[in-house]
């Protein structure tokens, strides 16, 4: 599944080959992911897709580093995060890696720029000003970019869903990762607030980010370069859709639930 465009490096932005995921504390193992090989060029836009229980999340995390898969490698860039140790992985997140989930996960003591401000800050090496200062003007460019830097001072619980997701792509970007992952970040959101945030995610795709996200809703995984198709933690179909456009939405929209109808979705 490996496609066209590749990392200045030569390798893809992410891959995986053999991933297999099983969770040993029932009788049998219960297994999730199936050796599953997978490469995402640097650029795309992927969406996973699948029924409950085929192993979207379980992908998405494991290729992320925040689990471990059971057996396999997974490479960012070239290199092979499945050697790393926790204190590694975690730097590597913090600094390459973003991630936008259905909920927010803000700290509810802290206002939206500073919520936004935390993880930029804890990537900048302690003392370094000229680095500090950088973080926060990023930071706050990102909030001008996005639409929110009128609710900088708001508490979590005084802004709408749709700026919540928003406050979340901001705080997924502020360390430039080269993936950005999001698991479902449109599921608690309405119509209206679901466009406001894939448009968001859509500009940034354009921009060059590499982004991978889960979703049940084809509407939003009708924006994606491709789509991939899970069955029992096993890909077993992909479609490649090109480059979104606002007057080719329904189109696309209706040719990929074709494609997952006959998929069983």
């Amino acid at each position: 599944m490996t496609g066209t465009l590749e990392t200045h490096n030569g390798h893809p932005a992410l891959e995986c080959r053999g991933l297999t995921k099983a969770y040993r504390s029932t009788d049998p193992p219960t297994r999730v992911l199936n050796g599953i090989d997978l490469s995402v060029d640097r650029g795309e836009f992927l969406v996973v897709m699948g029924a409950s229980g085929s192993g979207k999340s379980t992908l998405l995390y494991s290729v992320s580093g925040m689990d471990r898969p059971t057996d396999g490698n997974v490479r960012l860039e070239g290199r092979d995060l499945t050697s790393l140790d926790d204190a590694e992985m975690s730097r590597v997140r913090l600094t390459r890696m973003g991630f936008v989930f259905q909920q927010a996960y803000f700290l509810e003591n802290l206002n939206i720029r500073d919520n936004i401000l935390l993880p930029a800050l804890k990537a900048v090496p302690r003392g370094d000003r000229a680095g500090r200062d950088a973080a926060i003007a990023r930071v706050d460019a990102l909030m001008e970019r996005f639409g929110i830097a009128h609710v900088r001072r708001h508490g979590v619980t005084e802004v709408s869903g749709g700026q919540l997701q928003r406050a979340s792509v901001c705080r997924a970007l502020a360390c430039g990762p080269s993936v950005l992952f999001a698991d479902e970040p449109t599921g608690a959101l309405n119509s209206a607030m679901t466009a406001e945030v894939m448009d968001t995610l859509t500009d940034v795709h354009r921009e060059g980010t590499t982004l991978v996200m889960v979703t049940h809703d084809p509407s939003c995984a009708a924006r994606a370069d491709r789509v991939v198709y899970l069955r029992d933690g096993t890909v077993v179909d992909s479609r490649r859709l090109g480059p979104w456009s606002p007057e080719e939405a329904q189109r696309r929209e209706d040719d990929l639930l074709t494609w997952l109808r006959g998929l069983g979705f």
